[in-house]
């Protein structure tokens, strides 16, 4: 009997990802559920992963780590979900009872913490196996659509985890460092904890306008035109950032984050970083900053359901482009390389040629 494929973006190496057939996927474990994806993404790990940043993917790895879909099968351990169900899952699996998983990190679990489109298969394809979907799945609520609730599953998550990471306090100054998806869902969520001001940090002006413009940024500096450091620090009257927070993963953003917090407060990193970075514990030790930084643990995806429903936050803005899975070679260039202003690229599902 011939086994049925599905269309999926497969990783070979760096620089190596090819739209292909693979085999359709199946349960394997009892809280397993397969999904019929019905809108993703491609997101800034993706383009690690795409240039050989993250050793953790191996070849033959489907891509993708953030998306909705609709329930297609479950194991008998998986209850509150049925066939037909549309579903926000988060990017990472985790079982709910380890040791980790009852201390609230659920990034850790001993039986998860497996990042989709990472160390299991992901969902840059028709279908996709979601492990302990107990844990992972979240109906999407009525009056909410798919393209409200797509980013609870990585960039919300991600950028909440970062500010909450941070620890602002009301009237806090809190500085992000990167414009992209996480910065700005950084920022938005930032305001849930009544920061006087927010500055965005980035090269890109459009992106900078752009956060300005929906109101998650107070203040946009661009250090390809001035010193951003400086400026922070002049803002905040010689000391520094309360807050910062690092959103991209590279060297100049890493030690500006870290140059532009004052003594006492606390440097937050979500970025995705391919290389080691440098802690002068030299010069820092007697600032008394805190640094805090991991993988997101995706497990406030109910409280933002919540929050976007109740206009809090909300980031189709994101949303610059939109194409099936077709063309999603086209869009790792376009979105990878930023190019014709591309913030978020979604991916809907593969079109069959008539």
């Amino acid at each position: 009997m011939k086994q049925k494929t599905m269309k999926a973006v497969v990783y070979s190496g760096p620089e190596k990802i090819a739209l292909t057939d693979v085999p359709m996927p199946k349960l394997l474990k009892d809280d397993d559920a397969i999904v019929r994806v019905t809108l993703s993404t491609i997101c800034g790990t993706d383009i690690h992963i795409f240039h050989g940043g993250v050793p953790t993917v191996k070849p033959g790895t489907i891509l993708g780590h953030e998306f909705c879909g609709e329930v297609v099968e479950t194991g008998p351990a998986v209850s509150g979900f049925k066939k037909g169900d549309k579903v926000s899952v988060s990017c990472i699996s985790f079982c709910g009872h380890c040791f980790h998983c009852v201390r609230g990190e659920y990034s850790q679990c001993e039986d998860g913490g497996w990042q989709f489109g990472n160390t299991i298969n992901g969902c840059q394809a028709e279908y996709v196996r979601v492990p302990h979907a107990h844990t992972g799945m979240h109906l999407i609520p009525q009056g909410l659509t798919e393209e409200d609730v797509l980013l609870t599953g990585d960039v919300i998550s991600t950028g909440y985890f970062g500010a909450q990471n941070g620890g602002i306090k009301p009237g806090d100054t809190v500085a992000v460092f990167g414009c992209g998806p996480i910065g700005m869902c950084a920022m938005m969520t930032a305001r849930l904890w009544g920061p006087s001001r927010i500055i965005a940090v980035d090269t890109n002006e459009m992106r900078l306008e752009m956060a300005k413009k929906q109101g998650i940024a107070d203040i946009a500096l661009n250090p390809a035109k001035e010193d951003a450091v400086a400026k922070i620090k002049q803002i905040t009257g010689g000391r520094g950032a309360d807050v910062t927070i690092e959103c991209v993963g590279v060297t100049p953003t890493y030690n500006s984050a870290i140059d532009s917090v004052r003594a006492g407060g606390t440097v937050s990193i979500v970025g995705v970083f391919e290389q080691p970075q440098t802690l002068k514990l030299n010069e820092l030790w007697a600032k008394n900053i805190t640094i805090k930084m991991g993988l997101v643990d995706a497990n406030h995806i109910p409280q933002l359901f919540d929050l976007i429903a109740a206009g809090k936050i909300g980031t189709r803005f994101l949303y610059t482009h939109k194409a099936p899975l077709n063309d999603i070679i086209k869009g790792y260039d376009i979105f990878g390389n930023k190019k014709d202003n591309c913030v978020k690229w979604l991916v809907t599902p593969y079109e069959t040629k008539k």
